[in-house]
C-alpha cells in the first residue's frame, strides 16, 4: 500500500488572485517582507499495490481529475506504507 502526496498549483503564467489578496492581507498585518503568495491544492491518497505502474495510475488521476492540465501544475510524493 502506499501513501501519495499530490501538491497542485497554478501553472507560473496563471494570474493567482487567492495569493495576491492574501499577499494583500499579510502587507496590512505588517508582513511586508512577504514578496509572493501562490495558493495550491494538497490531497493524500492511500493507493493500494497491483499490477498496474504506481506512477501511470497516479498521473493518470491528476491529469484526469485532480488537476487541470491547462492552467495548473502538479507534483507527487510516494511513501510505501507497511499494513500493521
Amino acid at each position: 500500500m502506499y501513501k501519495v502526496k499530490v501538491y497542485v498549483t497554478l501553472r507560473e503564467s496563471v494570474l493567482d488572485p487567492q495569493g495576491t489578496a492574501v499577499k494583500h492581507s499579510l502587507h496590512t498585518l505588517n508582513y511586508g517582507e512577504v514578496a509572493e503568495v501562490r495558493i495550491g491544492k494538497y490531497m493524500e491518497l492511500t493507493i493500494e499495490k497491483s499490477e498496474r505502474d504506481l506512477d501511470d495510475v497516479i498521473n493518470e488521476i491528476c491529469s484526469k481529475l485532480l488537476a487541470n492540465p491547462v492552467i495548473e501544475d502538479y507534483r507527487y510524493e510516494v511513501e510505501e506504507v507497511v499494513p500493521q
